[in-house]
């Protein structure tokens, strides 16, 4: 029988999609606190990539515990097995060509060096989002500092669990004193360098 479509034969690697999309592939990891602005940052920086014309995914706390790490709990454990799966799929991402942005509090070195070390050292760009305790509390968009001071939620990064500041980013946002654009801006100054893709 006649195929209609030409048989390909072999496995494609990384480079092979990064070709076809035009674009180098890095996994993106947003730190900090929560209310510090990670995800904020991460969307803004998605929408500037994607008019740029460039392929991406981001992954933060909604879209993971919805579906993949549902059957998590915010144990330890549960907390560190979430980065696992996470950098597993931002990996299979990176193979796949594509832009990853991983927006989590991933509080502490371990567990973030859990994460570089599946995705690949070269690959994880480690973006650290700095506001202090307080401005984050100030926040509080969705009420969890306030609940983390009456007890109601136990282990609450910066409240009763500490949160180990990154020694050596690829890149720091200071969103105490700096607004949206201005770290995105910042960012995208140190990002595209690396992503954008000559023939």
């Amino acid at each position: 029988m006649e195929h209609i479509y030409p048989i390909f034969d072999q496995i494609l690697a990384r480079s092979d999609k990064e070709t076809q999309l035009k674009q180098h592939a890095q996994v993106v990891w947003f730190t900090g606190l929560s209310g510090s602005g990670k995800s904020t940052i991460a969307r803004s920086v998605e929408g500037s990539l994607h008019k740029m014309g460039f392929f991406t995914k981001l992954l933060d706390g909604d879209n993971v515990r919805a579906g993949l790490c549902k059957d998590l709990s915010f144990s330890q454990a549960d907390r560190e097995e979430n980065i696992r799966r996470i950098a597993e799929v931002a990996k299979l991402f990176l193979d796949g060509g594509i832009i990853c942005l991983c927006s989590f509090v991933s509080p502490t070195h371990h567990i973030r060096s859990l994460a570089q070390e599946i995705i690949g050292k070269d690959n994880f760009l480690e973006v650290y989002v700095n506001a202090s305790l307080e401005t984050c509390e100030q926040r509080d968009v969705k009420g969890l500092y306030k609940k983390a001071r009456a007890g109601e939620i136990k282990q609450f990064t910066g409240i009763d669990s500490p949160y180990e500041v990154p020694t050596s980013p690829f890149c720091t946002l200071d969103t105490n004193s700096k607004n949206l654009d201005t770290c995105r801006e910042e960012l995208l100054t140190k990002l595209l360098p690396l992503i954008q893709f000559n023939a």
